[in-house]
């Protein structure tokens, strides 16, 4: 558990931790959004998934996120890596022009199948290891600001802004906090002999009983102990809020959002040229462009 990176800042003095949250938040989901379109040739497909990974490696060691702790918080979703590979790659397909990749007995494995479940898997890994940039490199009072600013037009028809921000904000805080306790409870059981890896599916589950009720009772308590605190300090959600720190946005973002922007674009011109017309091969359309 103290591999998990997801949702616990890292201060860092680099360029991704001083862009704007909003900028960041923003870039993400158009990052995202790219990440999803589905072209109608691997080549396509499979160069943009390249470039993708290039970029976010990029990102990674700009914010100095390490690689290594990214493929150990990846860990335990390899049974959701094994199922989805399984849907695709066993489930028969009707089309018997698709070339086969080999055969279990009756049933025939074709290459279209690795490739998609292939493809899915890279999606999947690239929305967590950008979510966890994010995460790693924006202060949580600022992702709540950011969120807030976001709503800011819902507020004339009374939409509750500030408590929904204020509550992405503790929960993203409260992950790292139950993480670290749910370890501690961890070792706290297995002194007493409770063993989590080993014995069939009664005792697994008895030591799993044994870990989710006390972490259960743990954050009651420290929800209460939050909830006590902030009644204390005079919080008032309802109240005209002032900061004490504003976001800027500057010349950084500004690169940043260009960069993503420019990039996005052309995923966009290429999407349109491949539903409109003939499924275009990057390759083709990179050298036909260029003149040779």
């Amino acid at each position: 558990m103290s591999t998990m990176t997801f949702g616990r800042y890292s201060f860092r003095d680099t360029f991704v931790h001083r862009l704007d949250a909003r900028n960041k938040i923003f870039l993400t989901l158009l990052f995202m959004v790219g990440i999803f379109f589905q072209f109608n040739k691997w080549s396509t497909s499979l160069i943009l998934s390249g470039i993708y990974i290039v970029v976010l490696l990029i990102l990674m060691l700009i914010s100095r996120v390490s690689l290594i702790a990214l493929l150990k918080s990846l860990g335990g979703l390899w049974v959701l890596v094994i199922f989805l590979m399984a849907i695709y790659i066993f489930i028969p397909t009707n089309n018997p022009k698709l070339p086969v990749a080999f055969t279990i007995g009756t049933l025939e494995v074709h290459w279209d199948a690795i490739c998609q479940s292939g493809y899915i898997i890279m999606r999947l890994v690239l929305m967590i290891s950008l979510t966890m940039i994010l995460t790693s490199t924006t202060k949580p009072m600022d992702m709540t600001y950011a969120f807030e600013w976001y709503m800011t037009p819902l507020k004339p028809i009374h939409f509750p802004v500030h408590e929904i921000a204020m509550t992405l904000s503790i929960a993203l805080r409260f992950i790292p906090t139950l993480l670290d306790e749910t370890e501690r409870i961890m070792k706290a059981q297995a002194s007493r002999g409770v063993d989590f890896n080993h014995g069939g599916i009664f005792k697994r589950f008895g030591a799993i009983i044994a870990l989710i009720i006390p972490l259960f009772v743990s954050a009651l308590e420290r929800s209460e102990e939050l909830a006590n605190a902030m009644i204390v300090r005079g919080y008032d959600p309802k109240a005209k809020r002032t900061r004490y720190r504003l976001l800027k946005f500057s010349w950084r973002d500004l690169i940043a959002f260009l960069f993503i922007g420019l990039m996005f674009a052309g995923i966009i011109v290429l999407f349109v040229f491949d539903r409109t017309g003939e499924p275009i091969d990057i390759i083709n359309f990179f050298f036909k462009v260029k003149g040779f």
